[in-house]
């Protein structure tokens, strides 16, 4: 069996490559290697076993036409390739756009016009929801919460684009179940939550939970945006990758499908709790200040993931405990990597 995985020297995918490569599958990333941590990322990866890279990005059409004219084979396409922060976007609206939209329209036609037969898994984000301002937010003392909503929030909320991020992974989220429809293409769209893990070098724009843990464990001082009782349902990156498996499992009912993805009602947390669990696994007091909220966060987001395990019989394994203890070792397994 073979994946190909876009964005493959990111965060999720040396973590799905690795899982992949452990269970017998061939595997081919590409990527432009552009992201802080990509090369500590091959490294880790060769140390598993032999993969191919094609140093390629998703913005040039030729490049990706070509990547599956030579891997037309593969039994996954899993597309993770993009721009991954809502600031980063705000700032820089165009490079966002070509990054999320216009690089998933590009990986559409080379399936497309190559007749792929496979599964393509798109790596989508609960942004596409925006602030969900109708929800009702209830405020607790450390955490927000929605006043409905017990399972957490479904596939059928309205979408509502909520910044350039939100826009551009949202159109790219449409075009890969239009692909489904009109060209029959076998596509399933993650809607993911907060996913966290080891080779995830998180900075302060994104990957807020690495990066806390980062800046704990080599005494960095933290700017919390907002009041920090921000919540998010939090999945640990072993459950995604057995997630995208058992989608390939399910493909043939499952084609056109979306799914929202994360650590569900049971598994959640919010920046101020995540702090305080720091100061008590590392016995210091983080040093943090407060400024103002950043444009499209939510109060709250917890992914309903009923679908997922009716749909698929998945579940998270991982317990916030529990990952969050993988995490902190690995970093600090790791220090060298973060306090040049």
């Amino acid at each position: 069996m073979k994946i190909l995985i876009t964005g493959g020297a990111g965060f999720i995918g040396t973590n799905t490559a690795m899982r992949f490569l452990s269970q017998g599958w061939s595997v081919v990333l590409l990527d432009n290697c552009s992201r802080k941590g990509a090369e500590f990322n091959l490294a880790d990866l060769r140390a598993v076993g032999p993969f191919e890279l094609i140093r390629a990005d998703v913005r040039r059409p030729e490049a990706v036409t070509a990547a599956l004219r030579a891997h037309g084979d593969a039994d996954i396409v899993l597309h993770l390739a993009g721009q991954v922060a809502v600031t980063t976007s705000v700032q820089d609206p165009r490079s966002d756009f070509e990054d999320n939209a216009l690089g998933t329209f590009n990986v559409l036609e080379a399936l497309r016009t190559a007749g792929f037969p496979g599964l393509m898994i798109y790596s989508s984000t609960n942004k596409v929801y925006g602030s969900m301002g109708s929800a009702g937010v209830v405020e607790g003392p450390s955490r927000y919460s929605y006043r409905g909503f017990p399972e957490g929030i479904g596939e059928e909320q309205p979408l509502d684009f909520h910044s350039p991020y939100g826009c551009s992974k949202g159109a790219a989220d449409q075009y890969v179940r239009d692909y489904a429809r009109i060209y029959g293409l076998k596509t399933v769209v993650f809607r993911q939550s907060c996913i966290y893990g080891p080779h995830q070098y998180g900075v302060e724009d994104q990957g807020w939970l690495a990066w806390f843990t980062i800046a704990a464990a080599t005494g960095r001082p933290l700017t919390v945006y907002g009041n920090g009782k921000q919540v998010r349902d939090v999945l640990y990156v072993d459950d995604l990758a057995e997630a995208y498996r058992k989608a390939f499992e399910c493909r043939d009912r499952c084609a056109g499908a979306v799914f929202n993805v994360g650590g569900g009602p049971r598994n959640t947390l919010s920046l101020l709790e995540l702090i305080e669990r720091l100061n008590a696994a590392l016995g210091i007091r983080i040093a943090v200040r407060f400024e103002d909220w950043r444009p499209g966060d939510q109060p709250v987001f917890i992914a309903d993931i009923r679908r997922m395990q009716e749909r698929l019989g998945w579940a998270p394994r991982t317990s916030v405990g529990d990952g969050l203890g993988r995490v902190l070792a690995w970093v600090q397994a790791h220090r060298d990597r973060f306090v040049r």
